[in-house]
């Protein structure tokens, strides 16, 4: 075989496994959606949460809207389903009665991948942290699971550090309830 023809088929299995990686994309994650707290985890400090999430091929990006008082805090983590991705300003929702932080000038691993014949996105990150012994690595695992209606997103998320997931459940936002 000429190498040129191997290079066409190398090339052209990579693009079927990008598309087939692009289709496996459950399109009813996309969207805004606001916490209901009353069925989920304390955001400890937090008064409310929006969770914006956007698909873009293989890339998904995560954006935070945290409000406490008239403190808004907006942060956005964007992972890539094709290979993962190291991340300098990595947001996670933080429990301030952990006294776990971000360790400074940390930068985290991350990976993404469909799950569940692409329903389910699954997300693992590395991140440093720093904690009164001084900066360790946390592995975040996470899924993000939308109902059957494509109404609800539960957000579980399983640190290293706790033995109990945090659990967020979120309401898609529509134009009636975006006020």
């Amino acid at each position: 075989m000429k190498p040129t023809a191997l290079k066409r088929i190398l090339l052209g299995g990579m693009a079927a496994l990008v598309l087939a990686a692009m289709a496996s994309a459950n399109p009813a994650l996309e969207g805004r959606w606001r916490l209901d707290p009353a069925v989920s985890t304390a955001l400890d400090g937090w008064q409310k949460m929006d969770l914006a999430v956007d698909l873009d091929g293989s890339k998904v990006a995560l954006a935070y809207t945290m409000q406490w008082r008239s403190t808004i805090h907006k942060a956005v983590n964007v992972l890539d389903t094709s290979g993962p991705v190291e991340l300098k300003d990595f947001f996670r929702v933080e429990q301030r009665h952990m006294a776990v932080y971000p360790a400074k000038h940390g930068v985290t691993k991350a990976a993404a991948e469909w799950i569940d014949d692409g329903r389910t996105l699954r997300t693992e990150v590395l991140t440093p942290v720093e904690v009164s012994q001084g900066d360790v690595i946390m592995r975040i695992t996470t899924e993000y699971r939308v109902s059957e209606l494509g109404d609800r997103l539960t957000v579980i998320e399983l640190h290293s550090s706790r033995n109990r997931p945090l659990v967020y459940v979120f309401n898609k936002v529509t134009e009636e309830t975006a006020k």
